[in-house]
Order: C-alpha cells, then sequence, then structure tokens
C-alpha cells in the first residue's frame, strides 16, 4: 500500500509517496531519536547547573583575589594560598573542562546536529527534540 501526500509549499505543489513499511521506519527512527535526546536532556541540565555554580564560584573568588591589597605585595603561590576558595574553585573548574564538560553541557544539540547532518543525504532534517522533518521533492 502506497500512500501519495501532496503539499502545496509557496505556491508549488510538491509530492511525496511512501510504502506503509517505510512510514512505520520513519515513525520508528523518530521515537528512538527523540528517546535519545530525552534521556540526554536531564544530565545535560545537570552539567549545566554545575558549570554554572562552578563558575560564579570561581568569579567570586578572583574578585576577591584581585581586590585584596595583599595579592600585589606578596609572591603569586603565596597569594593563592592566601585564597583557597579561588584556587580550589579554579582547579576544579580546570578539571571539569579537562573532563569535557563542555561537551556534556550541549551533547543534546550534538546529536541532533549530527543527526541532521546525516539526514540531509536523505532529504529529511530534524529538530532540537528529534522531531523529523520531511522535505518534500518537487514535481
Amino acid at each position: 500500500m502506497n500512500f501519495k501526500f501532496t503539499i502545496i509549499n509557496k505556491g508549488r505543489e510538491i509530492s511525496t509517496d511512501m510504502s506503509a513499511e517505510q512510514t512505520e521506519d520513519l515513525k520508528a527512527f523518530e521515537r528512538r531519536l527523540t528517546e535519545v535526546i530525552d534521556k540526554l536532556q536531564p544530565t545535560a541540565r545537570l552539567w549545566r547547573m554545575v558549570l554554572i555554580v562552578i563558575s560564579v564560584c570561581t568569579a567570586v573568588g578572583a574578585w576577591t583575589w584581585l581586590w585584596d591589597s595583599q595579592t600585589k605585595q606578596i609572591s603569586f603561590a603565596q597569594s593563592l594560598l592566601n585564597h583557597p576558595f579561588f584556587t580550589i574553585s579554579c582547579i576544579c573548574l580546570i578539571l571539569l573542562f579537562l573532563c569535557g564538560i563542555h561537551k556534556r553541557v550541549v551533547a543534546p544539540s550534538i546529536i541532533a546536529s549530527r543527526c541532521r547532518q546525516v539526514l540531509t543525504d536523505f532529504n529529511m532534517s530534524c529538530d532540537e527534540t528529534g522531531k523529523l522533518i520531511l522535505k518534500p521533492r518537487h514535481i
């Protein structure tokens, strides 16, 4: 059984022919893609919060470190030892970036953009949530 859709887009008629099997395959792919992206969202939100907290701590620590009058008079190492909050938060921020937090924060977007690149070969695309966008062929 074939399905034929006729879509009017900007005054031009566009036609799409799909079998029931192809339609089911596309629906299954879309369900799986949305499931993968939905599963990544909570962890991405968690990593965003961790990054925000550590960034704010580093900024506050840097502010107090820079405005300390003793910072100019003592050695760099001694001034870092005098400001453990800044030192620890700065080390944590560096370690988080070395562990790839910048990739974990945007993981769902990376998956969606890579899927978009692959789907262009099949005249399709997807949005940020994983929903497929069929780009019909012109008649």
